[in-house]
């Protein structure tokens, strides 16, 4: 048997949800009986009678009830897929600054787990070596580095921060398998610049009595600095979540149990007009509770 019309199968599925002719009338903007005439057709064309007519509306027979499920399932099924595949869902959008090193090294390969917990949100994400303001409109959210002592009032720290002294592999080697830090030290160093002064609270801490090393390139981001040593030569001191990737990889070692306590930490910071919208408070839960401290 050929398929009914799909206008006939529209009106009686109304019909059917209903338990009316006029009320699916008015939800197709048709009469009545328009409704009735196509459910005519249909009963006609399947040779079946689908509804007994009564003095106030209608009831589907037995036949009409068992046909009336898989063609409401039908029609379900084509609005999902219509929704589905041809629906422009606007997409929400958290727009978020963060420093090279921590951008690259710590935020970016986490972003997927945030992805699949929210797919329907976009994330616009810019860098900058130094910030210490909001000044950009464009941005939602300012992951920076320092004291957390900023003018904004939506502040949250993203945990404690160590530095290990790291380097590659044939360097350390080539202090015998037992190298001293002193002489690891006298070979050269790349400082990230602004934080030079860590070297001697390192000492300090473990009285190291190291004398000032020599530096041979200063490096203005971790992200430098680790990129520099992993060419084979020279030491750094360097947060250990940005420098674990390259640890986890063999591309650096860090050949020495000291750990320096830093006193400057990440924070998120968020504009405070920004504060509103649930994507960015959904980012904001999302990173105080990924991002390891």
């Amino acid at each position: 048997m050929r398929l009914p019309h799909v206008t006939w199968l529209r009106a009686f599925e109304a019909a059917a949800r209903h338990s009316s002719f006029s009320d699916a009338a008015f939800e197709l903007n048709l009469t009545p009986a328009a409704v009735s005439q196509q459910i005519r057709l249909l009963e006609q064309h399947l040779d079946t009678l689908l509804f007994r007519r009564l003095p106030r509306g209608v009831e589907l027979t037995d036949m009409g009830q068992a046909y009336a499920l898989p063609v409401r399932k039908s029609f379900s099924e084509m609005q999902d897929a219509t929704e589905g595949l041809f629906t422009v869902r606007r997409k929400r959008k958290v727009r978020i600054r963060a420093s090279i090193s921590y951008a690259t090294l710590v935020l970016a390969p986490r972003l997927k787990a945030f992805h699949d917990l929210h797919p329907d949100i976009e994330i616009s994400l810019s860098t900058a070596v130094w910030s210490d303001r909001m000044e950009n409109e464009a941005i939602d959210i300012d992951i920076r580095y320092g004291t957390g002592h900023w003018d904004e009032p939506k502040i949250w720290k993203l945990g404690e921060e160590v530095a290990t002294v790291v380097c590659h592999p044939d360097h350390a080697r080539s202090f015998g398998p037992e190298p001293r830090i002193q002489e690891v030290l006298a070979a050269g160093i790349v400082p990230v610049l602004g934080s030079e002064v860590e070297w001697r609270r390192l000492s300090e801490l473990y009285d190291l009595e190291i004398p000032e090393p020599p530096i041979w390139l200063t490096a203005d981001s971790s992200l430098i600095a680790l990129q520099t040593i992993a060419a084979g030569f020279g030491a750094a001191l360097i947060h250990e979540s940005f420098s674990q990737p390259f640890v986890n990889r063999g591309d650096l070692v860090s050949i020495f149990e000291y750990r320096l306590p830093i006193r400057e930490a990440y924070y998120l910071v968020m504009r405070d007009t920004a504060a509103g919208p649930d994507e960015i408070k959904a980012f904001r839960h999302w990173l105080i509770g990924e991002v390891p401290a």
